[in-house]
C-alpha cells in the first residue's frame, strides 16, 4: 500500500489500486477526526434518524486519481487462485 495525502486537507491514507474502479483505502488515523468532510458527515449522522450516511470525500478521491495519473500510484494486477491448481501441484 502507498501513502497518499489529500490535496485539500492533508489527511494521509494508505491506498492500493487493482483496477480503475477498484481502490482499497486504509485510514492511518480515525477518518472522523482527521478529515473535515468525514467529521461533518459523522456529525450529520448523529443528527439523522437512522444514524448512518454514505461517506465519501471527493477531494480524497481526486487526490488518489491524480496519483494514478501521475504514476505515483501504480495499478497492480491481481491474480486470483484457480480452484484445483493446488491439488494438481500437490500431486506432482
Amino acid at each position: 500500500m502507498k501513502q497518499i495525502d489529500c490535496q485539500q486537507c492533508g489527511t494521509a491514507v494508505l491506498v492500493e489500486k487493482f483496477s480503475i474502479p477498484h481502490t482499497s483505502v486504509q485510514w492511518v488515523s480515525d477518518a472522523a477526526t482527521s478529515c473535515p468532510r468525514f467529521a461533518e458527515a459523522t456529525a450529520d449522522a448523529r443528527d439523522s434518524v437512522c444514524g448512518t450516511t454514505a461517506l465519501s470525500c471527493s477531494s480524497l478521491s481526486q487526490s488518489i486519481d491524480d496519483a494514478v495519473r501521475e504514476g505515483r500510484l501504480p495499478i497492480k494486477s491481481r491474480v486470483e487462485p484457480v480452484i484445483g491448481d493446488a491439488l494438481v501441484a500437490d500431486a506432482l
